[in-house]
């Protein structure tokens, strides 16, 4: 069984910074960030919450999608920056919408989320005759988090969020999870900490204790080495599965992380960057959302059409990877 997107939407917050507006606090330009990530400029959340930011696309999505709020059986909102520990950003954003008939939780897979909570979404619905649509949510602040100093990272994040109903369907479809721990320092950014201090032999000391509190860190060479393989990997073990190859596939929408880790992706899989939704140099990366706003920018603009087989592919912190295809 697979999944069909009955409706999506889309927010992004209406301040935006340009690559010129780094140069007045690092020492940067606009050829070097543009060159180096294929970025132009991001949204930037200010005071919008994570779960507004979320409420606004999901509210677009069901519109979209022509239903009922109270028809939503389950919201699934995927996030790596929520507002609380707790409540779930999913539980605010089910009562904003009015889906008063749903469960609702959150997850956390980072960059990967969306791919994550779709394959979750599937299996919900194929497991639960009374489940008619699921509605998956994307919502990142990653401006929160990002230390503004470090010129190599504050460069890349971008906040937003984007929203998509999806039915059960026997529409072709694929997926693969997957997660290398081992890589989980690379890209981490610290809620709360356990004793830094007690020493490393004990078994609950802090396994990152470079990292800055509230502030993300990554390593972007070895997290570059990472993706470059994850992201033609992560299709490759989807298509095996059902036995499709790269000439099968209408569009590529990958994880909105860097133009160069894309364009090596490509190369990797022998499939043209034509074939390939690029956002990034107008969102920049916006972690779990990347994914389904070029989904959804594309379906809006009418590159993507009903009938055509797409392959949406993620890597992130974690490091987790994944890939699904399906029949949009």
């Amino acid at each position: 069984m697979g999944i069909s997107i009955l409706g999506m939407g889309r927010y992004v917050p209406g301040q935006v910074l340009k690559n010129d507006d780094f140069t007045r606090f690092i020492e940067t330009d606009d050829e070097w960030i543009r060159t180096r990530t294929g970025i132009t400029e991001r949204p930037m959340a200010g005071w919008e919450p994570t779960w507004y930011m979320g409420r606004q696309a999901a509210l677009k999505a069901i519109e979209a999608a022509g239903i009922d709020p109270a028809e939503v059986g389950l919201v699934i909102s995927c996030t790596a920056t929520s507002d609380f520990h707790t409540p779930s950003m999913a539980s605010i954003i089910q009562h904003e919408i009015g889906a008063v008939n749903a469960a609702a939780f959150d997850m956390n897979a980072a960059c990967s989320g969306f791919v994550y909570a779709a394959d979750t979404a599937r299996r919900f619905l194929e497991t639960d005759d009374s489940l008619r649509y699921v509605l998956v949510v994307a919502n990142e602040a990653l401006s929160r988090f990002l230390d503004f100093t470090d010129r190599t990272s504050c460069i890349l994040f971008g906040d937003g969020a984007a929203a998509a109903v999806l039915e059960k369907s026997d529409k072709l479809y694929s997926s693969v999870l997957r997660s290398d721990g081992s890589g989980a320092s690379l890209l981490c950014a610290r809620a709360l900490s356990v004793a830094p201090e007690v020493a490393q032999e004990n078994d609950f000391a802090d396994p990152f204790p470079e990292a800055p509190l509230h502030k993300l860190r990554q390593n972007g060479k070895e997290v570059y080495k990472f993706a470059v393989q994850a992201l033609p990997r992560s299709f490759e073990l989807a298509a095996e599965k059902i036995g499709v190859t790269k000439d099968d596939i209408d569009w590529f929408i990958p994880h909105q992380a860097n133009i160069r880790i894309i364009e090596t992706a490509a190369k990797k899989l022998g499939a043209p960057m034509e074939k390939f939704i690029v956002t990034l140099d107008h969102y920049g990366n916006t972690s779990s959302a990347s994914i389904p706003l070029a989904l959804s920018e594309g379906i809006e603009k009418g590159l993507i059409r009903r009938g055509q087989k797409l392959a949406l592919i993620g890597f992130g912190a974690g490091l987790t990877y994944g890939g699904i295809i399906l029949e949009y």
